[in-house]
């Protein structure tokens, strides 16, 4: 596929559906994408089967906490500057580049980079959703290293780093971001062709463009665009089991930035008075409860929605008075397994629960 300049707005606004609350204000990427493309020009995303088992694919994202992007804006060169530190340490280039994460700004950013360095975007990532996480994709549930990873600011200061495991490798890249003022970018994990062929999750970016495009294509036609949304999700391969879980008012959020990331609540009251639905979050929306009862739960995504244009809303773009209807879908089966769930399941963000399916709850 190639992503054309008038389709960002469309795999923007998929990407932040995905992205279950977390990843990064989209907006941001997607003006940032739409200016790198009008310069450079499309964006070719690739199949990975077309990729040879030898190349070198690094992924890229921005890393630290979504608040602070909001103010602190990116200025295009992070990621590429982040890149060229990994490519000298490891003596080759990159023969393409994919998203750590398909969720929010950081399904965007790696398209940038892609855009003004030249080269192809294979078509997958490590989550199918977003997670805060360093070692929360499928590369490190594989066995796959974070590092060396290259985390750069928008002065231009660049860190490298080299880790033991994956989870020090968070800690360290975790710091480091906090002192270059809680929001960075940076490139890690670099894998070749058939790494990838065995541990990302496919066809992710594609899948984002269409979300977005069924939703707008759904309202220009005077469609319910949830309606439509939720047909299209019942035909794919990984997001199949979806609902409904809450459509009313938001009448409460918490929120705070801690350690590097969006922590917080919000309280949605069901349309018409009675029952209330909170959804608890770190980035990422991580489970969603009715009454006490839980009706969603990580990895499974949960994402706010705008009530009257079905424009996904970030956890730091949450208000009070906002009236959303809540989505629940499955995440994709490689998410659901015990390995994975060692690392992305409830236990791992501190909820006293384990994963139920949403089909099952």
């Amino acid at each position: 596929m190639k992503l054309e300049l008038e389709d960002v707005e469309d795999f923007a606004r998929g990407a932040a559906f995905l992205g279950a609350g977390g990843g990064g204000d989209p907006y941001i990427g997607r003006l940032m994408l739409e200016q790198a493309m009008a310069q450079f020009g499309p964006v070719t995303f690739v199949d990975i089967e077309d990729i040879d088992d030898d190349a070198l694919l690094v992924p890229a994202a921005m890393f630290g906490a979504p608040t602070v992007i909001v103010e602190k804006l990116p200025n295009g060169s992070e990621a590429e500057k982040a890149l060229q530190a990994l490519e000298t340490f490891l003596g080759r280039k990159a023969t393409a580049i994919m998203p750590a994460e398909i969720g929010g700004v950081n399904a965007l950013l790696p398209v940038v980079l892609a855009s003004r360095l030249g080269l192809p975007v294979v078509d997958c990532d490590g989550m199918g959703r977003a997670f805060p996480e360093l070692q929360m994709v499928t590369f490190s549930i594989f066995g796959h290293s974070a590092s060396p990873l290259a985390v750069t600011d928008e002065a231009g200061n660049t860190v490298l780093i080299t880790a033991r495991n994956d989870a020090d490798a968070e800690r360290l890249a975790r710091h480091t971001v906090l002192a270059m003022g809680a929001s960075a970018q940076i490139c890690c994990y670099p894998m070749s062709g058939a790494d990838v062929k065995v541990c990302g999750v496919r066809g992710t970016l594609t899948l984002a463009f269409e979300i977005g495009r069924t939703i707008r294509i759904a309202r220009e036609s005077h469609k319910d665009p949830f309606s439509d949304l939720l047909s299209y999700l019942e035909r794919t391969e990984y997001y199949g089991k979806c609902k409904i879980l809450a459509d009313g008012r938001i009448i409460d959020v918490r929120r705070e930035t801690r350690m590097g990331f969006a922590i917080g609540t919000v309280k949605i009251e069901q349309t018409g008075g009675g029952r209330i639905t909170e959804v608890q979050f770190q980035n990422e929306n991580l489970v969603a409860r009715s009454d006490g009862q839980v009706k969603a739960i990580v990895p499974d995504l949960i994402t706010v929605m705008d009530r009257e244009t079905a424009e996904p809303i970030t956890t730091e773009g949450l208000k009070f008075g906002q009236r959303v209807k809540v989505i629940g879908t499955s995440a994709p089966p490689i998410l659901r397994t015990p390995e994975a769930l060692k690392v992305v399941g409830p236990r791992c963000f501190g909820l006293d629960e384990d994963f139920s399916p949403i089909e099952t709850l």
